[in-house]
């Protein structure tokens, strides 16, 4: 081979694509992430961790036969999108997407690359996919919500006593898109719980501040990674409203918030680590069905009971996964 030929052949290798030269041998295969959470916070922290951790389980280890692009949304729509655009630049060899708005700005971008997705509530309604046991398309993965739970959100501010018998409910529409279908549930329970529902979005500090003067009932938060975000704000106008509330997280009642009943992300993130290495080994992400959550956890942070001043139902504390002394 020639000076003039061997020069072609080099023109031609860097102008594949980065998902041919993946498959070369030695050369590692590239994943990028999307998450909304902030890279610095906790429980972004715990997922990375996680994933990674699974992911090696299945022989993909970062910095060896796998590169990992990490990009955190912090809770931040226009950041999201812009980040979706940076992966989607690098032509990884399939994208993870954690939280509603990572899902929605990724598949704008893209029909080819594999999308699997966690922390997501209702994907076929959103469009993301036909239905859950034949996606379909370029996206799979797993949920974080089924339909009785937001009805057991409100369920449990009616087991508090001095009894509660008005409901806010708190949310971002913009990074909750999925509220009014939890809305719905929500108010179809309340009929039958005989506590009245309002809807109160928030989408700055000033209207989570706010919250501070609705002493006027129970809240109820739905899942909405600005509202986690921002949780330290809006525990402390909580806190100053002294009412009760209930969280679809876990990492509130860590923090001082009363009680939640929610799924188990990280058991999520360890499912989406397991399509991630099926994908990477030739499955299609239209063949593998999206999930549903197995795992609930219901928290429930006695020192805040006392604190307010408030009495539990026994038969909830009963079934309490958790309880925070």
């Amino acid at each position: 081979m020639n000076r003039r030929e061997t020069l072609a052949l080099l023109g031609t290798i860097a102008a594949l694509p980065a998902s041919v030269l993946a498959q070369q041998p030695n050369a590692p295969r590239r994943l990028g992430v999307l998450s909304v959470t902030a890279a610095d916070d906790a429980i972004g922290q715990a997922r990375s961790t996680i994933l990674v951790e699974t992911l090696a389980a299945h022989g993909w280890k970062e910095h060896d036969n796998l590169r990992i692009d990490w990009r955190s949304g912090a809770g931040d729509r226009a950041r999201i999108a812009r980040l979706a655009d940076e992966l989607v630049a690098l032509k990884p060899d399939i994208l993870l997407a954690v939280g509603t708005p990572s899902v929605e700005e990724l598949r704008q971008r893209t029909t080819t690359i594999p999308i699997v997705f966690a922390v997501v509530t209702d994907p076929v309604s959103q469009g993301f996919v036909k239905n859950l046991a034949h996606p379909g398309g370029n996206i799979t993965g797993f949920t974080d919500y089924d339909g009785p739970l937001a009805g057991k959100w409100l369920e449990m501010l009616t087991q508090v006593t001095p009894k509660v018998s008005r409901v806010i409910v708190v949310y971002n529409p913009a990074t909750a898109p999925f509220a009014p279908l939890m809305l719905r549930t929500i108010e179809d329970a309340a009929r039958t719980l005989h506590v009245t529902v309002e809807a109160a979005p928030v989408h700055d500090a000033g209207s989570i501040a706010a919250l501070a003067s609705r002493k006027d009932g129970g809240l109820l938060v739905l899942p909405d990674f600005f509202t986690m975000a921002n949780r330290a704000q809006l525990l402390a106008a909580i806190g100053e409203a002294r009412v009760p509330a209930v969280f679809w997280s876990r990492t509130f009642v860590d923090e001082g918030g009363l009680m939640s009943y929610s799924t188990d992300s990280a058991e999520q993130l360890r499912r989406a680590a397991n399509y991630i290495d099926r994908i990477l080994k030739g499955a299609q992400a239209a063949d593998l069905p999206v999930q549903n959550p197995t795992k609930f956890e219901l928290a429930i942070n006695l020192k805040t009971v006392r604190a307010l001043g408030l009495a539990m139902s026994p038969s909830l504390l009963a079934i309490a996964n958790t309880v925070v002394e």
